[in-house]
């Protein structure tokens, strides 16, 4: 017998079903609530409401667990590559040798953006935002590649799936050159996909280029790390965008524009600002304790999380990626490092901190690594949006190949005027 809810509404009880998950919550099902009662449920932002239900990836805010297609998002970043967590995340399965090398070869072979993508840049102001120019530029894929563009069609999603995973560090890689007047670099075959992002951004026409192999393989975890994170608020507007028919290339433009708001996307930049800011360790603790005045407007950031409740798993991982980027470069005592590892530790036995829950997110470190790596602060959003794609385009193909998706069409609670008559301008006081 499946488990039921009853909830009554003007004395008029109905019964609920109950759905129960792999792992995690059960949730129930209020599809009928409106139809049998007349009432809607009053949710803002969401955050009650499942909107659908996903085989990719699994939160546990309470334990620190995330899991990719139930794989520990630890072992994913500490064992595999970027590209093999992209098939995983499409397919459902970790990729036989193969699979992984064939997997490989096709993304490799799509990193190419079409010669006229070019002049689309010049359009943009040289100081045009990295973000703005990606979102601009990923909308315009379809235009270039509408070949791809049939959602009816399971070939022809693949293909625009892979396009999408190949072209995006291409033009993220050009965004960047652009915004500090360098000449685009061209991918290269031969190497990885990081190392070849890397070259993209990094390499100049009048020297030759060697990757770093450290810098690699941290920039690798870092895009395993932001890969996917369930139904947050950009991959919650590419479904929304998808649920309307709308083409691959416009749901994951949609899916940046969200991101590039500064309460998701740019975290990792307002936390490395935020470290600036302190500047040095003997500031660290006048700085917490003006961030526990509750009449102080400083806020200690790269602390805490929406779902987290717990140490984020994520943060672990770039914890230790950022020794080993800091350490290839020979900085053994860099101020931004030290000041972010005694805020950590005064996270971690504080009581403020403990009884908040306040503990160090993956933003904290992320932000001092990228730094370090070179890359200015207004392209960490760019590369977070890069590494998002696979998730955003994973997220897109299950909803399309959802029978039970509709359009999404939320319902609100209307506070406004009843109704009342037009009074011609010539009558109005």
């Amino acid at each position: 017998m499946s488990a039921s809810s009853t909830i009554t509404v003007d004395d008029k009880q109905i019964d609920l079903p109950v759905k129960t998950g792999t792992i995690g919550p059960d949730v129930i099902d209020i599809g009928k609530l409106h139809a049998k009662t007349g009432v809607f449920t009053f949710d803002p932002g969401f955050t009650s409401t499942a909107s659908c239900e996903s085989k990719i990836t699994y939160i546990d805010g309470d334990e620190g667990v995330l899991l990719y297609r139930g794989y520990p998002i630890e072992q994913l970043a500490e064992q595999g590559d970027f590209l093999e967590t992209c098939y995983l995340m499409l397919f459902g399965e970790l990729p036989t040798p193969a699979q992984k090398a064939d997997f490989d070869y096709r993304v490799t072979r799509h990193t190419m953006v079409h010669d006229q993508m070019n002049r689309f840049f010049q359009g943009f102001r040289r100081d045009a935002h990295p973000m703005a120019v990606m979102v601009a530029c990923v909308g315009a894929l379809s235009a270039f590649y509408h070949d791809s563009t049939d959602i009816s069609d399971e070939k022809q999603r693949m293909i625009a799936s892979l396009r999408m995973i190949a072209k995006m560090p291409t033009l993220a890689a050009m965004a960047y050159k652009y915004s500090i007047g360098q000449p685009f670099v061209y991918p290269k075959n031969e190497l990885d996909y990081t190392s070849n992002f890397l070259r993209m951004c990094f390499a100049v026409p009048c020297e030759d280029y060697q990757v770093n192999p450290i810098f690699a393989r941290a920039l690798d975890r870092i895009f395993i790390l932001h890969a996917d994170h369930e139904q947050n608020a950009s991959t919650s507007t590419v479904r929304l965008a998808g649920s309307s028919g709308a083409n691959p290339f416009a749901c994951i433009a949609a899916g940046i524009a969200c991101l590039w708001g500064p309460a998701h996307g740019g975290a990792n930049e307002a936390a490395l600002k935020m470290l600036m800011e302190i500047g040095t360790p003997d500031r660290v603790k006048h700085y917490v304790d003006k961030a526990k005045d509750k009449n102080d407007p400083f806020r200690l950031m790269g602390f805490g999380h929406r779902v987290y409740k717990n140490y984020d798993p994520r943060a672990r991982i770039m914890q230790k990626t950022t020794h080993e980027v800091l350490g290839e470069l020979g900085i053994k005592d860099d101020p931004l490092l030290e000041v972010a590892m005694q805020l950590e530790q005064i996270a971690l036995k504080d009581d403020y901190f403990i009884e908040k829950k306040l503990y160090p997110n993956i933003d904290f470190y992320s932000g001092i690594t990228l730094k370090a790596m070179g890359f200015p602060t207004d392209m960490f959003t760019v590369l977070f949006a890069l590494a998002r794609t696979v998730g955003w385009i994973a997220q897109w193909a299950e909803m399309i190949e959802d029978p039970s998706q509709k359009i999404g069409r939320p319902r609100q609670l209307y506070i406004g005027p009843d109704k009342r008559e037009y009074v011609p301008i010539g009558q109005r006081g």
